[in-house]
């Protein structure tokens, strides 16, 4: 499946004015979900995972 990259950055702003404006709703979650499910499948993904590993390793080095 593939979505271009204008429909990608399109539902990365809906998301954003939806946690900007009103809250995140239910209508608001399934539209956040398509956007996590479609930047999946972009060139993008790969760093984002990285960011997210590279995040996680780094907190869960943090001693208390």
């Amino acid at each position: 499946m593939v979505l271009s990259m204008s429909g990608v950055v399109l539902l990365g702003i809906v998301v954003f004015l939806f946690f900007r404006k009103d809250g995140l709703k239910a209508s608001h979650a399934v539209v956040s979900a398509l956007f996590g499910f479609y930047m999946a499948s972009t060139a993008i993904a790969p760093s984002i995972m990285a960011g997210g590993e590279s995040l996680a390793s780094l907190l869960g080095g943090i001693k208390f």
